[in-house]
């Protein structure tokens, strides 16, 4: 077993996209486990946009990543030293890795959590890590989602708009139309998610081919980009109509002030809600989501897709493509 462990720490904070000043590759001794730890070899990364927020030196759910400290992140590993009762040689486990080749998983606080023997660690990041739990709760707690219920969610190919949808058509929802950029994601949520439409935001006249798509407008907008297609949501909303607040890839690069959302006024025209969440209040709940799953999965009703990229050195490249939409589904880094 090799005596080293590779892992990438922020060098500086980031201006826009993350680049090669933002992140330094470090080779550094392999960490040993002490009584009650084991020793994990990482090797699936989960890559999401919330990383990127945690590299900024601003107040959040976390704190933020110090400089010099490696890139914080979900990840899959196998435990491959142990002296724990807990961690068993050979369990594959999923925790906050970090980007590095090893990690230390410590029984006193569950750092790691066994995943279910016979699922693959990319389906695992998907469907049952913080994408699905996200996709779960988002929809049917904050969303209280109901049949019937006209449905929009944007980033509707990424990993978890796409779960949103199809949630939604398995819960009774009249019309399910998803946001993407381009005519091949478009097409994607359709013709393989189940989606009722799409709409390509970088075309024109959004607005109005949005309400060609919702004539009665909109009860609810799971919300995973902000900006322009936010507020484009707000104005179209139907009476009581809610609006789900998962996460603002718009602005995570932005080095100037992105617009806020100034059809907000239309929440009170409308009685409607704005709400957000971090998924982490609902890690209780967890085992209740991922069972209906893995029902659907087993049923085949529920299909999902991972984008590889192969190499912790790219683990970078592998979080701007979020960003400038080169994936389609759950994006994870192998290594």
């Amino acid at each position: 077993m090799p005596e080293a462990n590779r892992r990438i720490v922020l060098a500086a904070r980031p201006t826009g996209m993350v680049d090669e000043a933002t992140v330094r590759l470090e080779t550094d001794p392999r960490p040993e486990p002490a009584p009650g730890e084991a020793l994990v070899r990482v090797n699936h990364l989960s890559i999401d946009p919330t990383i990127r927020t945690w590299m900024n030196d601003s107040p959040g759910y976390l704190p933020p990543i110090g400089i010099g400290d490696v890139i914080r992140s979900g990840g899959i590993g196998e435990v491959v030293e142990t002296k724990s009762d807990r961690y068993r040689l050979g369990d594959l486990v999923f925790g906050m890795t970090g980007w590095q080749e090893y990690a230390i998983a410590d029984e006193a606080d569950r750092s790691m959590q066994p995943i279910p023997e016979g699922l693959d660690p990319p389906t695992a990041l998907n469907l049952f890590g913080i994408n699905g739990m996200t996709a779960y709760f988002g929809l049917l707690d904050v969303g209280a989602l109901q049949e019937k219920d006209t449905v929009v969610v944007s980033g509707a190919a990424g990993a978890t708009g796409s779960t949103v949808g199809q949630i939604a058509k398995l819960k009774g929802a009249s019309k399910v139309v998803g946001i993407a950029g381009g005519p091949e994601k478009c097409a994607y949520v359709v013709d393989e998610l189940g989606f009722d439409g799409a709409v390509d935001y970088r075309a024109p006249s959004l607005g109005a081919r949005l309400h060609e798509q919702c004539p009665a407008g909109i009860d609810v907008y799971f919300d995973n980009v902000g900006g322009t297609i936010l507020n484009t949501a707000l104005a179209q909303l139907a009476m009581r109509g809610r609006i789900v607040l998962c996460g603002a890839i718009a602005a995570y690069n932005a080095t100037e002030p992105v617009p806020g959302p100034g059809n907000y006024v239309n929440l009170i025209r409308r009685r409607g809600r704005m709400e957000g969440f971090i998924i982490l209040d609902y890690a209780s709940r967890f085992p209740q989501a991922q069972r209906e799953i893995f029902a659907w999965l087993l049923e085949g009703k529920l299909k999902h897709a991972e984008h590889i990229v192969e190499g912790l050195e790219h683990a970078p490249e592998a979080l701007n493509l979020l960003f400038t939409g080169g994936n389609t589904g759950k994006v994870v880094v192998k290594l």
